[in-house]
């Protein structure tokens, strides 16, 4: 895949002006309220797994509007203090598969739960739990779920889904044997999600959000040739009549909206010849990263720092990008 998109150096300073609605705030904290109303009710089961050196737990919590989310819970199974967590989302289409195939932070030292996501697990992986999505008017839509309640935010798939994920992050602190101190990461729609939660929660210890997804949609529908923003395309195509309204909902949901109220460290990665999360997307959240407190990285704002894959599409760093994180992880939330 050829470079599609903006010169390298453009990209570095790219910070286009995104849509943001002026109740953008009210929105999200109005969401908030209305989950929180519901308890958080976590519950945990211990799983046999046959692995020896991880404990593993069965994780369940009320989401958006009290549904049950659930998530895996691994942890070292020699740890005696209480340990900070890495809440971690998954790509889009996957669910939280099986507990087993996600060790690395586990491994790292830290407690690691991860999400399942609401409504999906069936395209790949190996589907796990399967969470419902129990929302939506059943407005018309595209395949997938960009566009599930795309005419208004309220209805859309993606508020319900951010709201479990900061729950999520309102679990992992509820957890026996944690201290308090969470970071969020995910790749793809993930990464999105995490920014997200970035925005959303503010005292979170780190961000790392990997290729993500969500972010700059007027933009990546414009250009990204691959779905799932082709997903707004085709939609698009058909509801001819429905552009402003449609981007006006996804201006509450937009990445580069979350990633302007972070206040968290940050470490993003991008692939420069992507054609799913074309790079000047990801390039609006993280120079935008930050920016209601500060400049980026300088005084004020949150330290931000980006690893650009020249050669990539959105497999991005993959195994690469993982070493990074860890290292940059244990900086920014060392283990006590």
């Amino acid at each position: 895949m050829p470079l599609l998109d903006l010169p390298v150096e453009d990209l570095r300073r790219y910070r286009p002006e995104v849509a943001e609605p002026d109740d953008f705030d009210d929105f999200w904290s109005a969401t908030l309220d209305q989950a929180r109303s519901h308890p958080l009710d976590v519950v945990t089961r211990p799983v046999e797994t046959g692995l020896r050196l991880v404990e593993v737990l069965d994780v369940s919590f009320a989401g958006f509007d009290g549904q049950r989310v659930s998530a895996w819970l691994t942890r070292p199974a020699a740890a005696r203090e209480p340990l900070p967590v890495v809440v971690e989302y998954q790509g889009y289409g996957g669910g939280r598969g099986l507990a087993h195939e996600r060790l690395t932070w586990a491994t790292a030292g830290y407690a690691h739960l991860f999400m399942d996501t609401r409504g999906q697990g069936s395209t790949w992986g190996s589907g796990g739990a399967v969470t419902p999505d129990g929302g939506g008017s059943g407005a018309p839509a595209a395949n997938g779920f960009v566009t599930r309640g795309i005419l208004d935010p309220a209805d859309h798939y993606y508020r319900r889904l951010f709201t479990d994920a900061v729950r999520a992050v309102e679990a992992a602190r509820a957890l026996p044997g944690v201290d308090g101190r969470v970071a969020v990461a995910g790749t793809s729609q993930g990464g999105g999600i995490a920014l997200a939660v970035a925005g959303l929660v503010p005292d979170l210890a780190a961000v790392m959000p990997d290729v993500p997804f969500l972010c700059h949609f007027r933009r990546a529908a414009e250009i990204a040739p691959r779905d799932p923003y082709a997903e707004i395309v085709r939609y698009l195509s058909v509801h001819r009549d429905q552009v402003d309204v449609a981007f006006r909902t996804l201006s509450y949901l937009d990445g580069v909206n979350f990633a302007r109220r972070a206040s968290a460290p940050a470490l993003f990665s991008v692939a420069l010849m992507d054609p799913t999360c074309p790079p000047s997307t990801v390039y609006a959240a993280y120079n935008h990263y930050g920016s209601h407190h500060g400049v980026v990285g300088g005084t004020g704002g949150p330290e931000a720092e980006i690893v650009e894959y020249p050669f990539n599409e959105h497999e991005g760093g993959q195994g690469h990008q993982l070493a990074r994180q860890i290292r940059w992880l244990a900086e920014q939330l060392p283990l006590r």
